[in-house]
């Protein structure tokens, strides 16, 4: 039974197809004979209650100088759709809010969007990890500069991240004691340097595993990918995103992994978390990753698995199973 399969994602003509997940997702639907749908965030509206957008239809090809080809783009109630792919990347800005409002219009008209869009508002990636203690490494949210120096100070080395940043963007690895800690702290609190800042920052004790991969663990519907990729720094950069450099290594679930997946799940599925990338460093779960996660195209070739077919079957057998019931 063929679907209507919308996809709102940053421009199609900039991705690199041979590691873009998105694009697997659009492959796999359409091989699977579903109508697939582009906009992007400038093409959403809403016209008094009801969800619109500048749609375009999509094809694709696995062709690395012509990957895809649009069609005319009209302007149509997203409740047309069965499904919607949110695979906009981070920042989570106002902008990017306001978008999961429109969507979240779409969904109570019928349409299955993933990842659901309230979720998607309340699971800030870098604090979502931390519902979960039993699995995370000593960690301080704050804007606060004496309590970052102090948590610092208590653990010897940690890493500094912002709440909205991606890609390994914006982290810093840092020592007690180190000169440079303050200008890091201003950089990151976007405050005058003195007590407190306007942003809050997360601190993570540092994890020394790190040296064997950020591991990126893809989980479908409750369910963990038998396989993880090992995000590997390179260099001087202690950084494993690929995005920073980072060398993509194919590595099997761990024992912990599976109980990391296992401890995490049952709260993915009440909030209709379908897709979504754990990473985890060592023993320990740092960020849970929920709008846009990525690697399946690097775990496919590796492994010769379907990803995207795991998906899609989840999302055939909620959407088709609603329209015969």
């Amino acid at each position: 039974m063929p679907l209507s399969v919308g996809v709102l994602m940053d421009p199609i003509g900039a991705i690199k197809i041979a590691k873009d997940t998105t694009f697997a997702m659009l492959l796999e639907a359409q091989r699977r004979g579903h109508s697939l749908h582009y906009f992007e965030q400038g093409d959403l509206a809403l016209r008094d209650s009801a969800p619109w957008a500048r749609i375009a239809p999509l094809a694709v090809r696995e062709d690395p100088q012509q990957w895809f080809t649009l069609g005319a783009a009209q302007w149509r109630d997203l409740r047309e759709l069965d499904v919607v792919l949110m695979r906009k990347d981070p920042p989570v800005d106002a902008q990017f809010i306001y978008d999961t409002m429109v969507l979240e219009a779409a969904q109570r008209g019928g349409v299955a969007v993933i990842n659901d869009p309230q979720s998607l508002r309340d699971c800030n990636e870098k604090l979502f990890s931390l519902a979960f203690p039993q699995c995370i490494a000593p960690a301080l949210v704050a804007r606060d500069v004496g309590e970052l120096r102090r948590f610092t100070a208590e653990h010897g080395e940690v890493v500094l991240k912002p709440l909205d940043g991606m890609g390994g963007r914006g982290i810093f690895r840092v020592k007690a004691g180190d000169s440079n800690l303050n200008s890091m702290l201003e950089t990151l609190l976007g405050g005058n340097g003195h007590r407190e800042g306007r942003q809050l920052v997360v601190a993570q004790k540092y994890i020394p595993e790190i040296s064997a991969g950020d591991k990126r663990i893809l989980v479908i519907d409750g369910e963990p990918v038998p396989y993880a990729l090992a995000r590997i720094p390179q260099g001087d950069d202690f950084r494993g995103n690929l995005a920073a450099g980072g060398r993509g290594v194919g590595v099997p679930l761990s024992d912990r992994d599976r109980w990391i997946v296992a401890q995490v799940a049952p709260e993915l599925r009440r909030r209709g978390l379908l897709f979504v990338g754990l990473d985890v460093i060592g023993d320990y779960l740092t960020e849970i990753n929920v709008t846009s996660p990525t690697c399946v195209r690097e775990l496919d070739a590796q492994f010769g698995l379907s990803i995207a077919g795991q998906l899609f079957d989840v999302i055939e057998q909620s959407v088709i199973g609603k329209r015969i019931a």
